[in-house]
């Protein structure tokens, strides 16, 4: 299903008729920031977490927000309301504005061009989660800012439409001295032989991942071990299990790397139970509900 609207520029339009200038920044360079909100029976995920991130970014590429968090929150709502949607994503860019191509910063007073689209769906179904998916590793050839949202993604697009010709359903980035940063679209864990659960640290390597943070906090809360820490592709083809986490991913377990199993070919316990206990957190969700 298409939207019914998208948010452009201060105005709420037809989505077939959501366009931007030809010299707009984030269309030329690049230069601008995004986020990926989950939306759950109505109600944002970690809407906190998110805004948070997205301003992060504006601030370092230098880019003033256009908006507080409240007034993004209400034009968002309302792009949810206008669309109908219940279970979905909302997609928010922010970019420098439109000016005559140059590579430095146009003038300060250029207003930053915002965009807002919801669509229904998130992320895999219950069934793709029950049957675990597959990873190919790619080499790592992003820019070194990782932890900022950028737009910039033509290496992430790469990676994973080779994975994609592959069968598989996300890339496996791997640096020059074999460690695992994450995936193309997603942060990346593995669980040892003690139950340990592993994760890059944060830094410039890789994206804070909102979900990522959540399901820290939700392993911990359960009385087990999250180790920070960086892992190698060896480790993680010897790992107990492995999965990946994202804003519509949730925790989704990964059963083979490069065609190899992962354990014994097939969604592990452990990653299972995380899952089970993010959706029933999910599922528990009150407040302020924006859509249908």
């Amino acid at each position: 299903m298409l939207p019914r609207l998208a948010y452009v520029n201060g105005r709420y339009v037809p989505y077939r008729n959501a366009m931007v200038h030809c010299e707009d920044r984030g269309y030329q360079f690049a230069d601008a920031v995004y986020e990926v909100l989950g939306l759950y029976r109505g109600y944002p995920v970690d809407l906190e977490g998110h805004w948070a991130r997205l301003f992060r970014s504006l601030r370092a590429i230098g880019i003033e927000a256009p908006f507080s968090a409240a007034t993004l929150s209400f034009i968002a709502r309302e792009v949810v309301r206008r669309n109908r949607i219940s279970t979905g994503t909302l997609y928010i860019q922010v970019s420098r504005g439109v000016a005559p191509r140059n590579h430095p910063f146009p003038d300060p007073d250029t207003p930053p061009g915002i965009v807002i689209v919801a669509r229904p769906g998130l992320g895999p179904t219950a069934d793709v989660a029950a049957r675990g998916v597959s990873l190919l590793t790619q080499p790592d050839l992003r820019w070194k800012r990782c932890d900022i949202k950028s737009t910039g993604l033509l290496a992430n697009v790469l990676a994973k439409q080779a994975a994609r010709e592959q069968g598989a359903y996300e890339a496996l980035l791997v640096d020059s001295e074999g460690m695992v940063t994450e995936c193309s679209s997603s942060n990346v864990w593995i669980v040892d032989e003690a139950g340990a659960f592993i994760t890059r640290p944060l830094g410039d390597a890789i994206l804070p991942g909102v979900t990522r943070q959540v399901l820290a906090g939700l392993i911990r809360e359960n009385g087990q071990t999250v180790v920070e820490r960086p892992f190698s592709l060896t480790e993680a083809l010897a790992a107990r299990e492995v999965f990946v986490s994202s804003t519509g991913s949730f925790a989704l377990p990964v059963v083979s790397i490069d065609g190899r199993p992962v354990g014994d070919g097939k969604p592990g316990p452990m990653v299972a139970d995380l899952r089970a206990r993010y959706v029933r957190r999910l599922e528990s969700l009150d407040g302020d509900r924006w859509g249908v």
